[in-house]
C-alpha cells in the first residue's frame, strides 16, 4: 500500500514507520524533509506540503500530527499553537479525501483520551459522559474534523491514545528522573487514574486497524488495566529500584503549570472495549511487566 503519515518524526509515528517500511511505499508529511530522513532513512518519500500529494495514488492516511500537549503551560498563544496543529492538517487531510475521485480506504487519526475530561468512574468509547474542560474541547473539534472524512469510500478510525510509554522521549522522560534522583513520588492525593499503553501496543493497534477493513470509529488506544498515579509510582519506584516518598502537592502543580495541570491532578480510568470486542491481543496488559520492557537497561 501507499501509506501517507503525518507526525512521522514523534513519538509513535517514528515507531511505527520501523514497521511500515519493510512492507508499504510511505509518504511522510513534515516541516523538516532533513529531519525525518535523518529519523527514519532516505527510503520515505518526504513532502513539506500537502499540495504535492496526489491523495488518488494514496491507500491510507495515518495522522498522527500534533504539538505536545503537557509541553508548557496553557497560555494563550500556546492553546492556539496546540490547536492549530491538530486542528488544520486534520481538516486539510479530510478536504483532500473528500475532493479526491479514488480517495483512501483508510484514515486513521490521532486523539487523546483528553476528550473524556475529568473522570470518577471507568469509561469506554460507548459508555462516558465527558466532562466539559480544555482538553475534551480540543479533541472533540479534532475528531469532528477527521470524521468529516467518513464516507461510503473512505472508512475513518479514531485513536484515544493515552500516555505512551516507551524507552525514550514520552512521559516517562518526564517522570524517570526525578526517581533517579531519589526525589520521585505521586501527584497530589494520588488518586487520579493514568490509563497508559505500552509503545508496541500502540504500534500494532494501528497495524490492526490498518489490516481489518471492517472497523471504523473510536477506539480507545489504552492498556486494559488503568492505575492510579499511587499505583503507578509505585511500580515505577521498584522497577528503578529508588524511593518513592516525595509527594508533589496539587498547589505546588498549579504554580508550576497553571491550567496544564489539570492533565496530571485529575485523570481517567479508559477501557479499551471496542479493541477488546474486535478481538485486539495486547502484548503488554498490566503495568509492571510494560515498564521493566521499556525501562530495561537504565
Amino acid at each position: 500500500m501507499n501509506i501517507l503519515i503525518t507526525g512521522a518524526t514523534g513519538l509513535i509515528g517514528s515507531h511505527l514507520c520501523k514497521y511500515l517500511a519493510n512492507h508499504h511505499k510511505l509518504l511522510v508529511l513534515t516541516r523538516r524533509k532533513e529531519k525525518a530522513f535523518t529519523l527514519l532513512g532516505h527510503h520515505v518519500d518526504a513532502h513539506e506540503t500537502i499540495d504535492d500529494i496526489d491523495f488518488n495514488e494514496i491507500d491510507c492516511v495515518i495522522n498522527l500530527a500534533g504539538e505536545p500537549i503537557a509541553d508548557k503551560r496553557w497560555t494563550a498563544s500556546q492553546k492556539a499553537k496546540i490547536e492549530a496543529s491538530r486542528w488544520q492538517i486534520t481538516a486539510q487531510i479530510a478536504e483532500k479525501i473528500k475532493a479526491t475521485q479514488t480517495p483512501p480506504h483508510t484514515f486513521i487519526s490521532g486523539s487523546a483520551i483528553g476528550f473524556y475530561g475529568r473522570q470518577s468512574q471507568p469509561v469506554t468509547e460507548q459508555n462516558n459522559q465527558p466532562f466539559e474542560e480544555y482538553s475534551h474541547h480540543l479533541c472533540k473539534k479534532w475528531e469532528q474534523l477527521a470524521l468529516s472524512a467518513n464516507s461510503k469510500k473512505t472508512r475513518v478510525c479514531i485513536l484515544r491514545t493515552g500516555i505512551v510509554l516507551a524507552k525514550k522521549g514520552g512521559a516517562l522522560g518526564k517522570m524517570v528522573p526525578p526517581f533517579q534522583f531519589y526525589l520521585g513520588g505521586p501527584i497530589a492525593d494520588g488518586k487520579q487514574y493514568m490509563s497508559w499503553i505500552h509503545i508496541n501496543d500502540m504500534v500494532n493497534i494501528i497495524l490492526f486497524l490498518i489490516e481489518n477493513k471492517s472497523l471504523h470509529g473510536v477506539f480507545n488506544a489504552t492498556a486494559p488495566h488503568p492505575v492510579t498515579n499511587n499505583e503507578f509510582s509505585e511500580h515505577l519506584s521498584q522497577t528503578l529500584k529508588r524511593p518513592n516518598i516525595f509527594r508533589m502537592p496539587e498547589p505546588v502543580m498549579r504554580l508550576l503549570f497553571g491550567e496544564m495541570a489539570d492533565l496530571l491532578v485529575y485523570g481517567q480510568a479508559v477501557l479499551p472495549k471496542a479493541l477488546n470486542d474486535a478481538d485486539f491481543k495486547f502484548q503488554y496488559a498490566k503495568l509492571k511487566p510494560a515498564l521493566e520492557n521499556v525501562l530495561s537497561g537504565r
